[in-house]
């Protein structure tokens, strides 16, 4: 969330975000008039107040009742006035608190101006893209003709966008995310188990309420969501509290099943396993000091780095312009990989600086050792990685001739011996 005292210090450089944003800059001129009306009424709110104070006191020193008995019906209007303002600032704050709730984040600086993602800009290809002596297959043909991938009972059991992966293919994908997790933790990151359900506060501490409310999967009895990504029980896992200074950075990893409402475009993403209302994901979080964002970025773009470089993956870096940066953003590098079957690049992470965006929304600070007041602290997120494009990937990139799929060496102590899936 926005600081209302920058909006109502430096609006235009929030329109200016907006506008880069490809995001219409009006709110802001709402923002600001719910702001003058609120302080407004807080000052004529005190005023009364403060009269009814030193006419109590007055009240208390009276010795005629009929006088004190005028005095006390004057209060009663004042307090009755004072009642009406209370509720209209409600209101007012309300609503302000809404519209603030749904801006984005503040762009980098350094983010480059674009309209959409097709301006995002390519900083480096690491690795060649693997040749083949045949057509590579595309996933959702290697999947089905090993027994790996059963997308007609996964539309049996639920509907459109799900799917079964069976035998080997259940496994490769349990070993990614066991050797994701294990070497984000050589990497210096604490694993966390987290709840896959959280409570609404949770959600909207990490900025997906109320602006994402309709992607998101809620038991409504209970008032749970499920999560869309671990980045959000991984925010609330500090929501109202107070850090030592000493104590940060604060690196954390965790495995969860996202669930997600994609409202997919017809011809698009239509075939495979690439996009779905259900996936899992290994994913990165740090806390740390504001001025150390800078350098914790980089270390979580190397450590995700390190995912795809470790699968023997062709991956490629992008930094996201401003037209394509998530809503709690201020710079975003992707990571996508190479799929020969599908023809594409696949985007497996999106690492981004967040600023104190999160960490206002969710009341979580740090306390300078030097003791001055407690400060807000800067959240970093990323995947390391999503599947299952990196289960898309491992298969496209290491099938074989005959439709078999080897193992990346990598993976094999979590295959229980398997080093290749062959046609059951």
């Amino acid at each position: 969330m926005l600081d209302i005292n920058l909006i109502r210090e430096n609006p235009e450089l929030v329109r200016k975000s907006l506008r880069d944003r490809q995001d219409d800059p009006a709110p802001v001129d709402v923002i600001l008039t719910l702001d003058a009306a609120r302080r407004e009424k807080i000052a004529a709110v005190e005023v009364l107040k403060s009269e009814r104070n030193a006419v109590s006191k007055e009240i208390s020193q009276m010795r005629q009742a009929d006088e004190r008995q005028a005095k006390i019906e004057a209060m009663r209007a004042v307090g009755e006035k004072i009642s009406a303002l209370d509720k209209e600032l409600a209101e007012v704050e309300t609503e302000l608190t809404r519209l603030v709730s749904v801006l984005p984040n503040l762009p980098d600086e350094r983010t480059p101006y674009g309209k959409d993602d097709s301006e995002n800009v390519v900083l480096r290809v690491e690795g060649a893209q693997k040749q083949f002596a045949f057509a590579p297959k595309p996933h959702w043909e290697l999947g089905p003709a090993l027994g790996i991938i059963d997308f007609e009972r996964g539309s049996k059991l639920t509907g459109s966008r799900f799917y079964v992966l069976s035998g080997p293919g259940a496994r490769l994908q349990r070993a990614l995310i066991a050797w994701m997790l294990d070497l984000h933790i050589r990497q210096g990151y604490t694993e966390q188990y987290l709840p896959f359900m959280v409570k609404t506060a949770t959600v909207f501490g990490a900025g997906q309420l109320p602006k994402f409310a309709d992607n998101l999967y809620k038991d409504h009895q209970e008032d749970y969501y499920f999560v869309p990504t671990a980045e959000i029980p991984l925010t609330g896992l500090h929501m109202d509290e107070v850090l030592d200074e000493a104590s940060l950075p604060r690196h954390y990893t965790a495995y969860t099943p996202c669930f997600r409402r994609e409202k997919m475009s017809a011809g698009r993403d239509v075939r495979g396993i690439k996009r779905g209302h259900q996936f899992d994901k290994v994913e990165m979080y740090t806390y740390c000091l504001p001025e150390a964002a800078e350098a914790e970025h980089l270390k979580m773009l190397a450590d995700a780095e390190a995912t795809c470089a470790g699968l023997g993956l062709t991956y490629r870096v992008k930094r996201l312009c401003s037209g394509d940066l998530g809503f709690g953003a201020r710079m975003t590098y992707d990571l996508e990989v190479w799929a020969p079957g599908c023809d594409e690049w696949l985007e497996v992470s999106s690492i981004s600086n967040v600023g104190d965006f999160q960490s206002r929304r969710a009341n979580i600070k740090y306390r300078p050792t030097d003791g001055g007041k407690a400060r807000l602290l800067n959240t970093l997120n990323g995947s390391g990685l999503g599947l299952p494009r990196t289960l898309i990937a491992v298969m496209e990139n290491y099938q074989q001739a005959d439709g078999s799929i080897v193992i990346p060496e990598v993976l094999r102590p979590w295959m229980g011996g398997v080093d290749i899936i062959r046609g059951q």
